[in-house]
């Protein structure tokens, strides 16, 4: 007989691992973990009849279930679900949908008796990072779902070229009858006229729901430096100041513009709408009939409100009034520098986003209130804490109404704080902020709430620490905290404070990095950051050579290589996929280079640890903090940081195989030569094996960490090439690229900011036109119709690009019954591509009245979460669930997280079905058989 863990999951390599002590412990939970840091948005739900509290456990990947009596919360039991659950809803008492942000799917819950666990009978497949799910309709018997327009299991063609299309997507199913399909059959998929989704709301009577944008927008955007006349403001460019304080010339950069109602001005008013060929509507909350067959949004002016705010976080209706209040912050990146101000006489600094809450009424209406009226803006640099800063609610995320529509508990995620609202004060702009009139929480970081109110309660998850407070609504106090079990390795959660706390980071206690750096990735904004009371830096970057004969040996070609402080605008980067990427900012100038000599893996330039560091100084200059983070508060931010990945592609194919234009757009990134420097691959070096020693994170995508030449005014590090799929939705230039002539006005788009360091290239295909053929480029792209082809396929594999992680990891299916003509097609995918190492396969259920999970060890076979359990052989143990009435879902899980996902939680050496069976808990490591 074949027993269990051929992959070293046996109890003495457990044991001798935890000999090693606890450092031993925590690098492996650090590597049994991966962070991708979803957003949660309807974290808890209450059972109809009040009686059950369900919880996401992000990290955890499971629905929490607790008991709720008149003397607090029981918990009772955790049901599997997909990865990265971000929402939940209770259809019944003893039916709960929740939405896997990871896994592109909804996980239909079946509870047992009492809330004693569950098990998932039902994986709905659905767009790419769902994110939230309501009740509506007749009966409140369809569920409503955000997700992307995109992703491997869309039925159709997510138009990723085409200007002028939504990228926000509704899924409406009939919970009755999912159909038979492997993801189900939707009854419809609403479309709407956004960039991607984020929250619902629905009506009380279920007729109307409510989806808002997430990176709603602004109506700004870039001028590119082309279309800026030289020679600064004077001459009609640039806004002044156009040097440092010190009189350097600042290079010619863009400006960033915003619609004003009828004009694109700049910060000095000038208007610059020649130069923009698109619109931007600004749609940011959409209204559907949910009654309607099938849904649709409402038509004309009645099915969408504008001007909303510019990151949607959050959704509530008022029962008695109707209003929708909608969380959100407003950026005003039309505005310019970090810094003191004092030579330019204006800065951003501690005052870079307003946290507010929109009042939708009747015809479009929108009024929006800011939370932080006490804060004295025209100051910044206090020591913290402070009276204003204590007072302060930072980036609200969830919100409840209490049923009689008078109270409006609002979620200050980088407060930790419960704010609480007279809603007709807010409504009429009356509230006067007040520690009073808030809750704190010891956990720190509230996503969401429920309202108990037959028990004058309150549930609030807090992310920080992963747990439940129970707060007492009556007297405005924490009363009870519940925590959930967390896999995060210890560096995690400690390091996440410092990304979001607005207490710790930022003078008025109203922003910190999160602000932009919306749960670790970008707010799809571009920002004029640079510093006039700056001075000019070294930089060290190494810069990508030209390898081609004939053209100069200096490959900068006479840009300048030091680094002013006037860089001009600039998007937002993401804070995912840092590790092994080399230095940080669009110019590497958050770099170690300058500290010590460069050499790959990580020295000097390549540092990543040494780089990010160098943002400390954005505390203060930036975000209005006194003084930096403490050298040990910075480490911890940092080790967190560079833990943080990006999610699969979500437009390559689910085996890892190209379309036809993806692999000859492949062959040519690699084998056609279009600049001095060489090929494509020369500069966005692709090399999934580089730097094998930084083991989860190893590998090149896009970039090597060095810098290269571009026909700017600037030299800019080579980006890395991942995330190109999120910058779609801004099609329109006034300028030339290459031979790709200005466009004409192509009209209502979703987004203000596109490709490249400064956001004004529309499309992967204008930036690759930027090297065809020219007098000063004759290597480059011939233009002709079949160098037109070439720069077609490019940016289709560019689009589905190579990333860390294969675009299986996440996926999932659900074996039974209802699906057993269905599934087992999907399953032989996820066990080929567990196979070939791009993921581990884990199954998760109930077989019979048992609780088990799975971990596929290869050769067709299972091993299970008990040793008594010898090696299942896949068909047998498919016959078992289907001739048992069971229902079993596999989920292609990061590779390295198998075992704790499949049959180790806590990673304690003792698997889950043998803890179960001695009566002790697999989610505690201390509590063993």
């Amino acid at each position: 007989m074949r027993f269990l863990y051929p992959r070293a999951i046996s109890k003495t390599i457990f044991a001798a691992a935890l000999a090693v002590g606890m450092s031993a412990g925590a690098e492996a939970s650090a590597a049994s973990f991966t962070v991708f840091e979803s957003g949660q948005v309807r974290p808890l739900a209450l059972s109809p009849n009040g009686k059950l509290l369900f919880a996401v456990n992000t990290p955890d990947n499971r629905l929490e279930i607790f008991r709720v009596t008149n003397d607090g919360l029981v918990h009772r039991g955790a049901v599997p679900v997909g990865l990265e659950p971000v929402a939940v809803a209770a259809r019944s008492d003893d039916e709960v949908w929740v939405v896997n942000h990871l896994s592109d799917s909804v996980s239909v819950v079946k509870v047992n008796a009492s809330g004693r666990g569950g098990v998932v009978v039902r994986t709905l497949l659905v767009g790419d990072e769902p994110r939230d799910i309501v009740f509506a309709g007749p009966g409140k018997k369809r569920a409503f779902i955000t997700a992307a327009h995109r992703g491997q299991n869309v039925p159709f063609d997510p138009q990723l070229t085409t200007p002028g299309v939504g990228r926000a997507d509704v899924w409406v199913f009939d919970s009755r009858n999912l159909g038979a399909s492997l993801g189900g059959d939707p009854l419809t998929i609403v479309t709407l006229f956004g960039d991607t989704p984020r929250a619902l709301a629905v009506t009380p009577d279920g007729s109307r729901v409510y989806a808002a944008a997430f990176h709603s927008g602004n109506r700004t955007t870039t001028i590119p430096e082309q279309a800026v006349p030289d020679g600064g403001e004077e001459m009609g460019g640039v806004p002044g100041p156009n040097t440092n304080f010190e009189g350097i010339p600042a290079p010619e950069v863009g400006i960033i513009v915003k619609h004003d109602g009828e004009s694109w001005v700049d910060s000095l008013g000038r208007p610059w709408d020649d130069e923009v060929r698109f619109s931007l509507p600004d749609k940011d909350v959409f209204v559907i009939d949910a009654a309607a067959n099938p849904p649709a949004q409402l038509a004309g002016a009645a099915g969408a409100y504008a001007g909303v705010g510019t990151v949607l976080f959050n959704m509530a209706v008022n029962p008695k009034n109707g209003k929708v209040y909608v969380s959100n912050t407003d950026a005003r990146n039309e505005l310019n520098f970090e810094g003191p101000g004092d030579f330019a006489g204006e800065s951003l600094r501690g005052h870079l986003h307003e946290s507010r809450i929109a009042v939708l009424g009747a015809a479009g209406a929108v009024a929006s209130r800011h939370l932080n009226k006490h804060i004295d803006y025209s100051t910044a640099g206090a020591p913290i804490p402070n009276a204003e800063s204590e007072t302060s609610l930072a980036q609200p995320l969830g919100m409840a109404v209490t049923g009689d529509g008078s109270r409006l508990y609002v979620a200050a995620f980088g407060s930790s704080k419960i704010g609480v609202y007279s809603t007709a004060a807010l409504e009429n702009d009356t509230f006067v902020p007040s520690a009073a009139n808030q809750i704190p929480l010891r956990g720190g970081g509230p996503t969401g709430m429920v309202l108990d109110e037959a028990r004058r309660r309150m549930y609030v998850l807090t992310r920080f620490d992963n747990a439940i407070a129970v707060v007492d609504t009556k007297v405005k106090r924490e009363i009870a905290h519940h925590a959930m079990f967390n896999p995060e390795p210890p560096s995690v959660v400690e390091g996440r404070q410092f990304l979001y706390d607005a207490r710790r980071s930022s003078s008025h206690g109203d922003s910190s990095c999160g602000s932009c750096h919306v749960f670790g990735d970008l707010d799809s904004l571009a920002w004029n950051l640079g510093n006039p009371d700056g001075t000019v830096l070294d930089n060290p970057s190494p810069i990508v050579p030209f390898v081609v004969p004939g053209f100069p040996p200096d490959p900068t070609a006479g840009v300048p290589k030091d680094l002013h402080p006037m860089k001009g605008p600039m998007v937002t980067q993401s804070l995912r996929g840092m590790a092994n990427h080399g230095p940080m900012h669009w110019r590497a100038d958050r770099t170690g280079g300058n500290d010590e000599p460069t050499s790959q893996p990580d020295d000097g330039v390549f540092d990543e640890e040494a780089g990010f560091k160098k943002f400390n100084g954005a505390f203060v200059a930036l975000l209005g903090r006194s003084a930096p983070l403490a050298d040990e508060e910075m480490q911890k931010l940092t080790d967190f940081i560079l833990q943080i990945v990006y999610p699969p592609n979500p437009i390559r194919n689910l085996d890892n195989s190209l379309t036809p234009s993806q692999q000859a757009g492949r062959d040519a990134y690699f084998n056609t030569i279009l600049a001095p420097n060489g090929t494509c691959n020369d500069c966005h070096v692709l090399d999934p094996e580089a730097n094998p020693g930084a083991g989860r994170f190893a590998g090149f995508f896009g970039t090597d960490g060095r810098s290269g030449f571009a026909p700017e005014p600037q030299l800019f590090k080579v980006p890395h090439l991942r995330n190109m799929y999120q910058k779609i939705g801004m099609f329109g230039s006034a300028v030339p690229i290459g031979s790709s002539p200005p466009d004409p006005f192509l009209g209502d788009q979703i987004r203000g900011f596109g490709f490249n360091h400064d956001g004004t290239t529309p499309s992967l295909f204008q930036f690759t036109s930027g090297f065809d053929a020219s007098p000063i480029n004759p290597v480059g792209i011939p233009i002709t119709p079949e160098g037109e082809q070439v720069k077609r396929n490019m940016e289709q594999f560019m689009l589905a690009f190579d990333s860390n992680l294969a675009p299986i990891v996440g996926q999932q299916v659900t074996l039974g019954t209802a699906s057993q003509a269905v599934a087992g097609a999907r399953i032989d995918l996820l066990k080929a591509r567990a196979d070939v190492g791009e993921c581990d396969l884990v199954a998760k259920g109930q077989i019979g009245p048992l609780e088990l999970g799975f971990l596929y060890v290869g050769d067709d076979h299972f091993a299970a979460d008990s040793q008594l359990v010898p090696s299942i052989a896949d068909a047998f143990l498919r016959a078992v669930v289907l001739g048992s009435g069971s229902s079993l879902t596999y989920t292609c899980a990061p590779p390295g997280s198998g075992e704790r996902i499949g049959v180790d939680r806590d990673l304690d050496g003792f698997l889950d079905g043998d803890e179960r069976a001695a009566g002790s808990d697999p989610a505690d490591p201390n509590s063993t058989p």
